[in-house]
């Protein structure tokens, strides 16, 4: 394992961000939601279906235009969340390649539901698509897969408007594994003043290192769900490349908190092609913020691309430190 501990802090504070009793969005202020009230509609989201039975994992499937079908999302609460009357910081978890909005609950050691357990934080996992990268594609032949937008349009001002959070830069987080934690770590940089920390869990950080191999992944891959669309084109939109890559946008990571963890020995061909690409591109991000005197949390550890309960736990804590309290 390698660790590269922050050598100088930097704290901006409230940047630019809305109240903590209301959001703005969809051209109105809404104000946020009482301890045990429903979720409405809104900001161009309609509920089609809903959970809310359950005390801390309430869920639900939207009806949108950016998105061609239904898109999902959990919304894990604190366990005093109906009695506390206090609002929370939110940390915006993403998934992988291949999942969905309840990736997280599925894992080990009692996932996402139980590493949260007594932890003062709101926790919102949408979907992504299957091979959604958090993005806007450049062609589709399958109707909108907007997801960018859906994001960061969309949900993010839904769910300032409908739960009690701080709906500004220090009040969210932003996480995610894998292609989720590409996701994190480009909006974290394209909305500068949205998170004040974000984290690349075996999450890509270099779209041009090794021959462009994480472009040319994504639009591989993306063209399953986009029938033969394509998230970046073909040949490559250079200004989404250049707007997407955190190698390009190092600056946008000054006075945040920024956490990575990449695996150092993949078995099998499914681990070598993901996480030796990760690897590769972690290390190159690295020595730009290095340059550019940005301080940051990195470690590699054994093994290849899966997420690291140790360090997952870690960063869980080390995002609550960073965020206003509850």
């Amino acid at each position: 394992m390698s660790e590269h501990r922050p050598t100088r802090r930097g704290v901006l504070k409230a940047v630019g961000g809305l109240s903590a009793a209301m959001a703005l969005g969809g051209g109105g202020v809404l104000a946020s939601a009482t301890s045990a009230s429903a979720a409405g509609d809104g900001f161009g989201l309609r509920i089609v279906d809903r959970g809310e039975a359950d005390p801390r994992m309430w869920w639900y499937r939207f009806q949108t235009a950016e998105i061609g079908w239904q898109p999902a999302v959990n919304v894990l609460l604190p366990d005093d969340y109906h009695t506390s009357g206090r609002t929370y910081p939110v940390l915006y978890l993403f998934h992988g390649g291949g999942g969905d909005f309840i990736e997280f609950d599925r894992l080990p050691e009692g996932g996402i539901r139980a590493w949260t357990a007594g932890k003062p934080m709101i926790v919102v996992m949408p979907d992504g698509g299957h091979t959604g990268w958090y993005s806007n594609p450049v062609s589709s032949n399958v109707g909108p897969r907007n997801w960018e937008s859906f994001h960061i349009n969309q949900l993010i001002p839904w769910v300032d408007a409908n739960f009690r959070t701080f709906a500004e830069y220090d009040g969210r987080a932003v996480s995610g594994f894998s292609m989720g934690g590409f996701g994190a770590m480009k909006y974290a940089a394209k909305y500068w003043g949205h998170f004040a920390s974000v984290s690349a869990h075996s999450g890509p950080t270099s779209l041009r290192g090794s021959g462009g191999a994480v472009v040319h992944w994504a639009n591989a891959t993306s063209a399953l769900d986009l029938g033969g669309g394509t998230v970046y084109g073909v040949p490559w939109d250079q200004n989404r490349v250049r707007d997407d890559n955190p190698c390009e946008r190092v600056e946008s990571y000054r006075n945040k908190r920024v956490f990575m963890v990449a695996g150092t020995s993949p078995q099998g061909i499914w681990n070598w092609v993901n996480e030796t690409h990760v690897l590769s591109g972690q290390r190159e991000f690295r020595g730009l913020l290095d340059r550019a005197g940005i301080p940051y949390e990195a470690y590699e550890e054994s093994g290849g691309h899966w997420v690291r309960p140790d360090r997952f736990r870690q960063d869980l804590d080390g995002i609550i430190g960073r965020l206003r309290k509850a």
